[in-house]
């Protein structure tokens, strides 16, 4: 990704309730509603917290909304000649995360913990996982 990519608009259907708490969490963390929503999606992605959450109570290890970061942030910068703006900057921070994901739901396919149907749209838990 590059700092002139086009940028598009998703739209999203959810509760009033769910979009307040957005709102607020946006205000909280000073920023906007659309900058809030990409990080909480990149976050996710990542299992990064970026609202500076305690550390210990997080299950990715290691301190994900500290150094952590800070160290992957300055290294994909220093591997790009030029600025990079926050979708490169999300991407380049991100980048291995679908291989991990890819990799995760074939063990957890493999242990029969999850399986995938193409009829219903996606995973779900086994029954064994469910016990």
């Amino acid at each position: 990704m590059g700092v002139n990519d086009d940028r598009v608009a998703v739209k999203v259907h959810l509760p009033r309730w769910q979009k307040q708490r957005w709102v607020e969490s946006a205000d909280q963390l000073d920023m906007s509603q659309s900058e809030f929503i990409r990080s909480m999606v990149q976050a996710g992605r990542r299992d990064i917290d970026v609202s500076g959450g305690d550390p210990e109570t997080h299950s990715g290890g290691g301190n994900p909304g500290g150094n952590d970061l800070e160290e992957r942030v300055l290294s994909v910068l220093r591997e790009s000649p030029d600025h990079l703006g926050w979708d490169a900057l999300v991407s380049g921070v991100t980048d291995d995360v679908e291989e991990r994901l890819e990799d995760c739901l074939e063990r957890l396919q493999e242990t029969n913990r999850i399986k995938y149907s193409g009829r219903n749209g996606g995973y779900t838990l086994t029954d064994v996982e469910r016990q």
